[in-house]
C-alpha cells in the first residue's frame, strides 16, 4: 500500500502563493485625486506618521494571514502556514514593500493604503493594481 503525502502540489502551491500576493498587495492613493467607487468610506493615509499610528502594536489579519508591520523597517508574519518577512519605508506618500512568502520572493512594489475603522486597504502598483482589506487586531 502506497501513502500520498500531504504535501502541496505544484499547481495547488503557485496559486496559493497568488492568493497570498493579492491579499498582501498595499497602496497609498495620491492627494487631491477624486477617489474611485473602490475607495468609498475610505480615507487615503498620505504619511508615514499617520501610518504608524494606525499599525503601531497591532498585527494585521485576513484569512490566512497574520503580519506586523514594524516601524524599524521590518515585515514579519505568516501567511497559509508560511513565514513572511521583508521590509518596508515610506516613499512619496507610498507604501513600498519588498516581501517573501516561506522562499518565494513577492518582490518590491508600492501601495496606496487607505483606511475605514479598523480596515486598511491596499492597492497595488501605486492604486492601480490588486487590492486586500486587512483588519488591524
Amino acid at each position: 500500500m502506497t501513502r500520498r503525502g500531504v504535501g502541496l502540489s505544484d499547481a495547488r502551491a503557485a496559486g496559493l502563493l497568488g492568493v497570498i500576493r493579492r491579499a498582501l498587495a498595499v497602496t497609498v492613493a495620491a492627494a487631491g485625486l477624486a477617489l474611485p467607487v473602490w475607495a468609498e468610506g475610505f480615507e487615503t493615509v498620505l504619511e508615514r506618521g499617520a501610518f504608524l499610528r494606525l499599525v503601531d502594536g497591532k498585527t494585521l489579519t485576513r484569512l490566512g494571514i497574520r503580519l506586523d508591520v514594524l516601524a524599524t523597517g521590518a515585515i514579519r508574519g505568516r501567511a497559509f502556514g508560511r513565514p513572511v518577512t521583508g521590509a518596508w519605508r515610506w516613499q512619496d506618500g507610498y507604501f513600498c514593500r519588498d516581501l517573501s512568502v516561506g522562499p518565494q520572493a513577492l518582490g518590491a512594489n508600492c501601495q496606496v493604503v487607505m483606511v475605514r475603522g479598523d480596515t486598511l486597504r491596499f492597492i497595488a502598483d501605486k492604486g492601480g493594481g490588486d487590492q486586500a482589506d486587512l483588519e488591524l487586531r
